[in-house]
This record gives structure tokens, sequence and C-alpha cells, in this order.
């Protein structure tokens, strides 16, 4: 089995995206990305080490049907994963936004990942440096690094690849790899 579960929220198909590349550099040390409105949380405790994503929408809102996504996601997943514990786990986020249109609220949609697991005893590792970008404000950021990754897919997509490689080369000690 792989050691490291890959599981995403969306709603257009972004995250789903950034979660293929990021598999790509792991081989089969990772699993296949997988949806997480397809995932139990007995398919999240599975793994020692996670790596999970997901997209910021309305107003600072993860994807499910509040946020007006046609499918369940992140929203319901973790009321329904409330109460289980992650410690023992170490977890890496990442997160897509827009830093021009919601700039006010860049990638708040990691912080909410971040609260849910640090609360249920998971390691949270990868935070990322909040240079290079041009927002107004986000909930995401601790001590001026954002809490994972951050990525814009509409504003500064040419940095995509360089910032998913340095931040799996980040993260990579913390899941006992090396790339």
């Amino acid at each position: 089995m792989a050691r490291i579960g890959l599981f995403f929220g969306t709603n257009s198909g972004s995250t789903r995206k950034i979660a293929k590349q990021i598999k790509k550099r792991f081989d089969d040390t990772m699993a296949e990305p997988v949806n997480i409105n397809k995932a139990t949380v007995d398919d999240l405790l599975a793994y020692d080490y996670l790596i999970l994503g997901t997209p910021t929408l309305g107003d600072g809102l993860l994807p499910g049907i509040e946020a007006e996504c046609d499918d369940e996601s992140w929203a319901e997943a973790l009321v329904k994963f409330k109460g289980t514990s992650f410690a023992g786990k170490t977890v890496a986020l990442f997160g897509l936004g827009d830093q021009d249109t919601y700039g006010h609220e860049f990638v708040d949609g990691l912080i909410l990942l971040y609260d849910f697991f640090k609360d249920a005893g998971a390691k949270i590792v990868g935070a990322w440096p909040t240079d290079g970008y041009d927002f107004t404000e986000s909930q995401s950021v601790i001590d001026d690094k954002f809490v994972g990754l951050a990525i814009d897919q509409d504003i500064q997509p040419e940095l995509t690849a360089e910032r998913v490689d340095g931040w799996l080369k980040l993260i990579a000690p913390e899941f006992g790899l090396s790339i």
C-alpha cells in the first residue's frame, strides 16, 4: 500500500489537476488522488501521511453544498469526520485561490482544513512563504506564512509548477522521503 494519501475537494476541477501534478512526483509512495466526496474517514485514517487540497469558494468557504457546488465536498466531509482523532498523522495542505478578485480572502479555505486537522491531533507541515503573492488579506497566514501551499491558477499559473516542486521538497523530509 502507498504511504501517502492524497485527498482533495473541488468544484471546477482545478484542485484535482494540482493533485494529479503532486501525484506524478511521488510514484508509488503516494496513492492516487481521491475526491473527498468519495472518501470515508477510514480512507484517511489508513495513512500516516496525508496531503489535502481545497479551493476557496464564495466568501472564504470550503467547497460543498453551502458554497453552491453541485456535489458534497470538504464542508460535508468535515462534519462526518468530527470527533475523529488524527493524532499520529502528518498532514500537508495545499489550497487554490484568486489573489486578484478574492484578494481579501485569498486561500481562506486552507485555514479551515488547518484548524480542523490540527484540533483533531494531526501534525501540520508545509507552511509556505507569502513572498511573490499580491493579496490584501488571508486568514490562512500564520507567522507571515501560509499554513500550506497557496496556488493561484487564475493570476499566476506560470508559477504553479515551480511552487509545487518547492513545496514538495519542503514537505518530503517530514514524510520520510527525499525528492
